[in-house]
């Protein structure tokens, strides 16, 4: 028996891994080039316009750095633009685009018909199921992380 093999997270990292190219797919058929990471700005910030960055690293699970590679790509291509705050010119703001606006409208509904898709056959007890053996993996990662 292979500790490994044998438990979910192999299944975590592939099922991820599918789910970001097959959502890739659907946007790229609709004509729409975005990464998740994009999407998951662009929906950020559809609902709180103005997030400032260091809360975007956060909420997006990114470092700094990373964070703002993929903001230059988003402002690149006329999706999001960024602005020193006037309270604290050292804290940059992120707001969408008339074009980010755009884009997002058009992406949202290929969302959510795939989470529509990613749900078929499963019942909501497996949802919660699932969620909550999640949950607690997350948990144990971030007890673990902050004992290292």
């Amino acid at each position: 028996m292979n500790a490994v093999e044998d438990s979910i997270i192999p299944w975590v990292g592939k099922t991820s891994k599918m789910i970001d190219f097959f959502l890739q797919e659907n946007f790229k058929n609709k004509g729409i080039y975005l990464s998740k990471e994009q999407v998951v700005v662009l929906k950020i910030l559809h609902r709180k316009d103005g997030v400032n960055q260091n809360e975007l690293a956060f909420l997006t699970l990114r470092d700094k750095s990373t964070l703002t590679r993929l903001l230059s790509k988003m402002e690149s291509k006329d999706l999001i633009k960024r602005q020193r705050s006037k309270e604290d010119k050292r804290v940059s703001q992120v707001f969408l685009t008339q074009e980010g606006k755009n884009v997002y409208e058009k992406a949202e509904p290929i969302l959510l018909e795939f989470l529509d898709i990613l749900g078929e056959d499963i019942t909501q007890e497996e949802k919660e199921i699932t969620t909550k053996v999640l949950k607690k993996i997350q948990l144990n990662m971030d007890i673990k992380s902050k004992s290292l």
